[in-house]
């Protein structure tokens, strides 16, 4: 099992971006949410690359960057060590935004687990599909 977070896997197209805010599907469970589109674009045809994933945390809830960044670098981390549990249901390419959407401050524990809650509430709902 890979887990790395290569620099490809990374969600980095304003395109993709904004696709992702216009028309993509959103699944919750809090304080996380994962906002995901079908995507094709940014991903090459001879990549085996399926997923593009972006992270982020709101200003409006934590003012300070160094706050920011730790919240960011907690959700890469739990992204990286469970992402096995979303590319092992994707036949296409996804883009992925993972928000943190709370002022509450959950440990690293709390994060993993309502990470792979969140992920799997995701495989749910791809199967609906």
């Amino acid at each position: 099992m890979n887990f790395t977070y290569p620099k490809s896997e990374k969600l980095k197209s304003k395109k993709t971006i904004d696709l992702l805010f216009s028309e993509g599907k959103s699944v919750s469970k809090y304080p996380l949410r994962l906002v995901y589109i079908e995507s094709d674009y940014g991903i090459a045809e001879n990549s085996t690359q399926k997923i593009k994933m972006g992270v982020s945390v709101s200003k409006k809830y934590f003012k300070h960057a160094v706050d920011r960044n730790y919240f960011k670098r907690v959700l890469r981390e739990t992204y990286r060590l469970n992402k096995h549990l979303l590319i092992d249901h994707l036949e296409k390419p996804h883009a992925f935004m993972f928000f943190y959407q709370s002022n509450d401050r959950l440990s690293y524990q709390e994060i993993e687990t309502k990470t792979i809650q969140l992920f799997e509430k995701f495989v749910v709902e791809i199967k609906k599909e």
